[in-house]
């Protein structure tokens, strides 16, 4: 693995103090080379064996929390049962297809707030997450 994804890789994963491992390049390649994604532990696993890498399932949850914890990536949680993890982390929103399993984005501009609640003494908003669900209109 020396092509140029590779090395942009290890750049990156260098740039946050990652040490560029083999499991790690081989998911920041799959997981950062189609843009903005949101994808779940399973569906990148599934990348990770249709790629022919063999690596385990605890692995790749354990590099995705890695990658969050280093600001690689963030969580987006829109159901209990279900976690993904967005590698766009600027700040913005999302929509969510219920039943579908679809998540697109929504710029940080498009949605505004006439007023927050009172925030308590001492603390102060980090971050603001608002997920649209959806669902298909019925035929």
């Amino acid at each position: 693995m020396s092509d140029g994804g590779s090395i942009a890789i290890r750049e990156r994963l260098r740039g946050v103090s990652l040490r560029p491992t083999r499991q790690r390049i081989a998911l920041g390649r799959l997981l950062f080379a189609k843009g903005d994604r949101h994808v779940t532990v399973e569906q990148l696993h599934e990348e990770v064996l249709a790629a022919g890498v063999t690596l385990s399932l605890a692995t790749v949850y354990n590099t995705l929390h890695q990658f969050t914890e280093a600001g690689l990536v963030r969580v987006l949680t829109v159901e209990s049962s279900k976690t993904y993890f967005d590698t766009n982390v600027s700040d913005h929103h999302h929509f969510f297809v219920v039943g579908a399993n679809e998540i697109q984005d929504i710029p940080f501009s498009k949605v505004t707030f006439e007023n927050l609640p009172m925030i308590p003494d001492g603390l102060e908003v980090a971050h603001v997450d608002v997920v649209i669900r959806l669902r298909r209109r019925a035929s």
